[in-house]
């Protein structure tokens, strides 16, 4: 297994570095199988669709549709999988938290905590979390 970076996935999605994303696609297309998979560990995931948010101007539906993309990669382990889904559907069912949020709040929840406290008042709206006063 080949662990990947943020900056390599980002190079996949925004495909606005030619060579890099050249070399991405050759990776994932024909280097990366089931047997031999890369992983994307939940920060890199976190990381990523902040960075194509903030730099790349990359709408919600948009995010969604990459987590789902690299959730569904034969190719591709997911740390956490299942945890990751439930917070990729809690950011679809959102209009305001961000997809960080969301896996904070599900990784919290997994853990057992009762609640996330933060002074993130978007956050706060989002199941998991409670404003701190």
């Amino acid at each position: 297994m080949i662990g990947l970076d943020t900056n390599v996935l980002v190079r996949y999605f925004a495909d606005d570095e030619s060579k890099q994303a050249a070399a991405v696609r050759e990776l994932l297309e024909t280097r990366l199988t089931r047997e031999a998979p890369g992983h994307v560990n939940a920060v890199t995931l976190a990381e990523t669709t902040w960075v194509l948010r903030r730099l790349y101007a990359a709408d919600r539906s948009e995010l969604e549709r990459v987590v789902e993309g690299i959730l569904s990669a034969p190719n591709l382990v997911v740390e956490r999988k299942a945890v990751v889904r439930r917070a990729l559907q809690a950011y679809a069912g959102s209009k305001s938290a961000g997809f960080s949020d969301c896996l904070i709040a599900r990784f919290n929840d997994e853990a057992g905590c009762d609640t996330t406290l933060t002074f993130d008042r978007r956050a706060a709206k989002l199941g998991g979390f409670t404003l701190l006063a």
